[in-house]
């Protein structure tokens, strides 16, 4: 048996963007440009041309887009997302054979040789193309007569290299040659949001000015102008549902609560409800909602806290006992991460029989509160429940509701916070909290933006959280926390913090944990919400940089300069849309000043070796000259760890 498709001679390869041979789709934003490539090559000399095609999800109708050759046999198109919602793409490419011919007569003519044949040859072409194109068979039919009607050869070659011609010839290619690449990938384009959003994190039971009293969802609206003013665009809760009474934890994770102890958010449920409860001294769901309502008009959405996890006393424990573990001795089994125990929390049991049940319950939740107007949840641990949970649950939400976006707080092992992104969470977690060194920093960024997983792993920068008290935050004081916000707010599109704890400076340790002592999630805070503080300042300012700056609202492009100095990082952000240039300049050392002769890639920047220009520092204020690709700079972290440049192009009377 011949070889199937013997015609087609050109190879695909490589192609991008996909996530599993196309099992998952890619991830991308509207408004951003998606690069559709592939390796693309032939045996032998002959031009060949591709073609991408892509369409969204359920239409006929395919848009082409003519891929172009960059280097290296890596060919690529630039598909502009616009619309929300799943898109397919694929691939094809075939042997040229009119621009094969054409660059031959010109370089024969050029060297002065008899091109006669050569344009019968082009008119041959061009005839075989009009007998399968009844369309534009007159047009082709006319151009290849008058190849042959030239008393002057150099005319022929002039109309072999029309761009008309060459139009009509692309488009009509001969079908029989093309190959198209067997597989059809995805990319699910979502809102902005999802690529770019700011995130604070409080408590709302600490929200009170009156420290006599619970705080309530009414206590939180009254503090949304000051977030808003300070430049956040989701306002993250903890769990807002009933708390278990049953091993209710004490003040700093004690095991033993004292009367009054209101205990951790994340035990979920007791008499009062569970998962579609609210804890009651937090208000109604009618004043969630107009919390809710509220929180828009400052362009604030709220994030709520899914955590797929009971107290003992859950309804659901008594309900749906089949959805728990059940021990030798008729104890449910409770969290744990030995030697580490959650008496107050019993973890889902995802392999029970039941399972069907617990899935259609679980995403009901989701459901409940999507249908009271939250579009953006936080999922605590989800690396604890089955995948495969999550594949269907997320799938099924964004089909009926494209603009909710899933956070995933999986702080764990590289595959499995890489499986939960691909199985559709929109945003996740990451290492960057104990990332420090310039080495580290810039391995990372290198590993999420120029591998695979920029594809499908959309990263949230936190720089510490209510588990999380890094040890550069609790050795480096104010300057640490001023320089941690300066990198996640900087390195990725989207980040966040626990907010009050962060922008007042506290770090006290307890004990030797990486954890915060007198912690919130144990007991009731009530802050000086009117209080100054440097780093809230700093905030503010960085927040409306990111905000007035598209070069900081992409994870993606980043370019790390070199620096003469370990403790100077520095990285050029471009949007070239917003003709925006950044560059980033941090001193990582919190103690000392440090300074350094960055070298910058000024090709990036559309600035010669020797070419003066100004940079602007949005951040710390000042204006300097400088001239081409190396520049001094120097940082005092008590003054100010960072410069955030603008550059500005020197009209040639001003150099």
């Amino acid at each position: 048996m011949l070889y199937p498709g013997g015609k087609k001679r050109v190879i695909i390869t490589n192609v991008s963007p996909k996530v599993e041979e196309g099992r998952f789709p890619a991830k991308a934003v509207v408004e951003q440009d998606v690069i559709i490539a592939a390796d693309i090559f032939s045996d032998g000399h002959d031009a060949i041309a591709a073609s991408a095609y892509i369409r969204t999800a359920g239409e006929r109708q395919w848009a082409e887009l003519p891929m172009r050759f960059v280097i290296n046999d890596y060919w690529q198109a630039v598909f502009r997302a616009t619309q929300k919602g799943m898109h397919e793409f694929r691939v094809t490419a075939w042997v040229d054979h009119y621009t094969t011919w054409k660059k031959g007569v010109k370089k024969k003519y050029d060297a002065g040789q008899d091109v006669r044949v050569e344009l019968q040859i082009g008119a041959e072409l061009l005839r075989d193309a009009a007998s399968k194109n009844k369309g534009e068979a007159d047009r082709l039919n006319a151009w290849a007569a008058q190849l042959l009607e030239f008393t002057d050869p150099g005319q022929g070659v002039l109309l072999a290299l029309s761009n008309d011609v060459a139009a009509v010839m692309y488009w009509h290619r001969d079908r029989d040659t093309i190959t198209e690449y067997p597989v059809t990938y995805r990319v699910e384009v979502e809102r902005k949001k999802a690529g770019f959003s700011t995130w604070y994190e409080l408590f709302p039971r600490s929200a009170s000015p009156d420290v006599s009293r619970h705080g309530t969802f009414r206590d939180v609206a009254k503090l949304l102008p000051r977030i808003a003013r300070m430049g956040f665009d989701v306002l993250y809760f903890p769990p807002i549902h009933p708390i278990g009474e049953v091993n209710r934890k004490g003040k700093n994770n004690s095991l033993t609560a004292n009367p009054g102890d209101p205990g951790s958010p994340w035990a979920i449920g007791n008499r009062l409800g569970g998962h579609k409860a609210i804890h009651p001294e937090l208000g109604s769901l009618a004043d969630f909602k107009e919390l809710i309502k509220a929180a828009g008009d400052h362009d604030i959405e709220i994030a709520m806290d899914i955590a797929y996890q009971c107290a003992p006393d859950h309804p659901y424990v008594k309900q749906h006992p089949q959805w728990f573990t059940w021990r030798p001795d008729g104890t449910v089994q409770y969290a744990e991460n030995p030697p580490k125990k959650y008496e107050d929390i019993l973890p889902f049991n995802f392999e029970t029989d039941d399972w069907e049940n617990l899935w259609k319950e679980l995403k009901s939740v989701v459901d409940y509160w999507i249908d009271a107007g939250i579009r953006v949840f936080r999922i605590d641990n989800p690396h604890t429940k089955a995948f495969a949970f999550w594949e269907w649950m997320i799938r099924e939400v964004r089909e009926q509701y494209p603009d909710v976006i899933f956070l995933a707080e999986a702080f764990t092992r590289p595959r499995v916070m890489e499986r939960l992104a691909k199985a559709g969470f929109n945003q996740s977690y990451t290492y960057f909290t104990w990332r420090n060194t310039k080495h580290e920093i810039e391995q990372y960024m290198t590993e999420l933006t120029g591998t695979e997983m920029r594809h499908y792993f959309r990263p949230n920068f936190w720089p510490n959280t209510p588990d999380i008290l890094p040890p550069i935050l609790t050795h480096g004081g104010e300057n640490a926390h001023i320089m941690r916000v300066v990198l996640a707010a900087t390195l990725s599109s989207n980040y966040g913090l626990y907010g009050p704890v962060y922008e007042f400076g506290i770090n006290t340790p307890h004990g030797a944990k990486e954890e915060y002592l007198d912690n919130e999630k144990y007991e009731i805070k009530h802050w000086e919400w009117d209080q100054y503080t440097r780093i809230g300042d700093i905030i503010t300012r960085l927040n409306r940089i990111r905000r007035e700056n598209a070069a900081l609202q992409s994870t993606w492009n980043i370019q790390f300069a070199q620096t003469s100095n370990d403790q100077i990082t520095c990285y050029v952000k471009i949007d070239a849309d917003a003709d925006n240039q950044l560059i980033i300049v941090v001193n990582l050392d919190v103690y000392h000043t440090q300074a350094a002769h960055v070298t910058l890639p000024v090709g990036m920047l559309g600035i010669g070796h020797h070419e003066p220009y100004m940079v602007v520092d949005l951040l710390g204020g000042g204006k300097y000259r400088w001239v081409g690709d190396i520049n001094y700079v120097e940082l005092n972290p008590y003054q100010m760890p960072a410069h955030i440049f603008k550059v500005v192009k020197l009209q040639q009377h001003e150099q």
